[in-house]
């Protein structure tokens, strides 16, 4: 058995997020499809980690034990020919058995797109949240400082989040290495890197420093926020277009 390594970029608008459901176009379950085509396996390529509805993907990871013995250089053409243009597969590589792409995922890095500008092209829409309404962007960046370090990350979770495993017990606690807003053109990017993320997370700090930026709560309320470890005291959650997860990191 081989294990293969997958590098993908996608665009999520028309799909139900990256895990398989029934009924449903999934990125999963569109490349596992795919693989199964080339190799005659039925194997359930495994990512570094759940993107939603609507979100896209720069680089996510995925990796997947099989038989096959296509070299891995050839499964990028191979797999290209046979996915839908909305996925595309960047590089693949084999890698030791033990690696696994959620598992052995060390830190992720998160991007989401704000649009400030009056009238937001149709062929924008899909890859933005459009917000042409003021915002004091110094507020939001004073914000997004707060929640540096390590933290229990409840607050912007959502109900059911997808938690993680700790000392044999469930933690929302996360550490954050980055989280800052920048300027380019008419657009506001948030850039956001930490050792994990919970179900929706990204998305409901967006939301919550967007409420910074109207001055419907200050910058430093972003602290009480945290320690509340309550999902009712963040903002509502920012809309999927605007997120991509940009990179996954690795040990080796």
């Amino acid at each position: 058995m081989r294990n293969l390594k997958l590098v993908l970029a996608y665009d999520g608008s028309d799909f139900s997020g990256w895990q398989v459901q029934p009924d449903v176009a999934t990125v999963q379950g569109t490349l596992a499809s795919a693989i199964g085509r080339l190799t005659g396996e039925k194997v359930l390529p495994q990512g570094s980690g759940r993107t939603d509805a609507g979100v896209h993907a720069l680089a996510q990871v995925a990796t997947f034990m099989t038989e096959s013995v296509i070299p891995a250089v050839n499964l990028v053409a191979a797999l290209n020919d046979i996915l839908p243009a909305a996925i595309r597969v960047i590089e693949a590589s084999e890698v030791p058995n033990e690696f696994h792409a959620r598992k052995s995922a060390r830190a992720k890095t998160y991007r989401y797109r704000i649009f400030r500008g009056a009238i937001c092209s149709p062929f924008l829409a899909r890859y933005v949240w459009h917000y042409p309404f003021p915002l004091d962007e110094r507020a939001m960046q004073e914000a997004a400082q707060r929640i540096l370090g390590e933290h229990d990350f409840t607050s912007f979770a959502a109900v059911d989040p997808e938690r993680g495993q700790e000392n044999g017990e469930i933690s929302n606690i996360r550490s954050v290495f980055a989280s800052h807003w920048e300027r380019s053109g008419e657009e506001l990017v948030y850039r956001i890197e930490g050792n994990g993320f919970l179900h929706h997370m990204v998305r409901n700090l967006v939301g919550t420093f967007i409420l910074a930026g109207k001055g419907t709560i200050k910058p430093d309320a972003v602290t009480d926020i945290l320690e509340a470890r309550s999902r009712s005291a963040a903002g509502a959650t920012a809309p999927a277009s605007g997120l991509y997860l940009v990179s996954v990191k690795y040990e080796c």
